[in-house]
């Protein structure tokens, strides 16, 4: 087994990771062959695109009501690649909406300071001083080193100096480090203090079980390849100070004894009873799917590209990439040279058939001075593709 993961162990031989990438790309159709943005919206496989349209024909023949899937399957999919139970797993519409819904909810009192990184992403920021400035939170910027990795040194000296909530986004959408999770929720928990970790680009591509966060915010179209439009959130860490920030029928019912919404026991609370439901079959196939793979085989395959993408690309027409270039991630940035911009080479990208990602500075107000490439290959990407865009960035 794999310590502090539940996986066996993967099978001997340079090629089990690479394995795990014919197998994801055998399971579609369909890839778009110059894709390159898995961190934006990956590609679905055909089951997961039957799973949606046959739940959609089911809606149609039946009614939506009749229709309505046993989602229990997908809940226990999603709370397995954080070692959490179905129960803790609530559906929303995206990974914004759950952390609008978890964060909202959160009946801190005034005065209390939450802890986020510079690296945050935009509208986690925006909600967090909106929050604060409704009800007197202090937002404190949490210390960290060039790459924006969080210094663990420094966490625990403000842990102790007194916050009352973390907030790290697990690896951030304009730059491919990995946070240390195991670490920050060691020193979190140790001190008492509830951890939320944003999963949005990791769940999916790096290990996150082992983190011990009291909440976990997702979404479906990155690494799980699911569909778009429905996100989610696991919270282990459930407590009573933890609702929705909107009671709604799903997840509430009318008490007359408290003359009030009263919230239904889980995650289920943070949910409404109106959804894309086709949606979330899709994401259920897709975790299910990640799991048939092998998630440890997964996350080497990835590692392996984004290592690969670096070296072929750091330096292609003096662009430079963001991030260490063995860091264990599959998203990769880049830095312009003088006289190019990141709008232009995905312009040229484009002309070249290839998918990538321009990420503007507002998806990281804090962190970001200007707008970088962003190269995320899926699993099974050809080598050549890189090539073809070291190519396009030299000219």
């Amino acid at each position: 087994m794999i310590p502090g993961t539940g996986q066996a162990a993967p099978p001997a031989g340079a090629g089990w990771a690479a394995r795990a990438g014919e197998l994801w790309r055998a399971a579609r159709s369909v890839v778009l062959p110059g894709h390159l943005d898995a961190a934006g919206c990956n590609v679905p496989s055909d089951r997961v695109l039957d799973a949606v349209a046959g739940h959609l024909r089911l809606e149609r023949e039946r009614g939506g009501y009749a229709a309505v899937p046993d989602l229990t399957p997908a809940r226990s999919a999603l709370a397995g690649l954080v070692g959490a139970g179905p129960r803790d797993v609530a559906f929303l519409e995206s990974g914004t909406a759950a952390m609008a819904a978890l964060l909202g909810g959160w009946r801190l009192p005034p005065g209390s300071r939450v802890g986020h990184a510079r690296a945050e992403y935009g509208s986690t920021l925006m909600l967090l001083h909106r929050l604060a400035a409704q009800r007197g939170w202090q937002p404190v910027e949490l210390p960290a080193d060039g790459d924006a990795r969080l210094d663990l040194d420094g966490l625990r000296a403000l842990l102790a100096a007194g916050l009352d909530l973390v907030i790290v986004s697990h690896v951030a959408s304009h730059r491919g480090v990995v946070q240390p999770a195991e670490e920050i929720g060691a020193l979190c928990r140790a001190a008492g203090v509830p951890l939320v970790l944003d999963v949005c680009q990791s769940l999916g591509q790096v290990e996150v079980r082992g983190a011990g966060a009291s909440a976990y915010v997702g979404t479906s179209r990155k690494w799980l390849a699911g569909p778009r439009g429905v996100g989610f959130l696991i919270v282990p860490g459930l407590t009573p100070a933890m609702d929705a920030a909107v009671p709604a029928l799903g997840g509430h019912e009318w008490s007359s004894e408290r003359d009030g919404p009263v919230p239904l026991p889980g995650a289920v609370r943070f949910e409404s009873s109106e959804a894309a439901v086709a949606a979330r079959a899709g994401l259920g196939v897709a975790v299910l799917e990640h799991h048939e793979l092998g998630p440890f085989a997964v996350h080497a395959h990835l590692a392996d590209l984004g290592r690969t993408a670096r070296g072929v690309l750091d330096g292609a027409g003096g662009w430079r990439v963001v991030e260490p270039l063995d860091e264990p991630s599959a998203l990769v940035t880049l830095r312009p040279p003088p006289g190019d911009s990141a709008q232009s080479a995905a312009v040229r990208a484009a002309e070249a058939s290839l998918l990538v990602n321009v990420v503007p500075t507002a998806r990281a107000p804090l962190d970001l001075r200007e707008p970088v490439l962003r190269v995320s290959p899926p699993p099974g990407t050809p080598l050549e593709t890189l090539h073809a865009l070291a190519r396009v960035l030299a000219r």
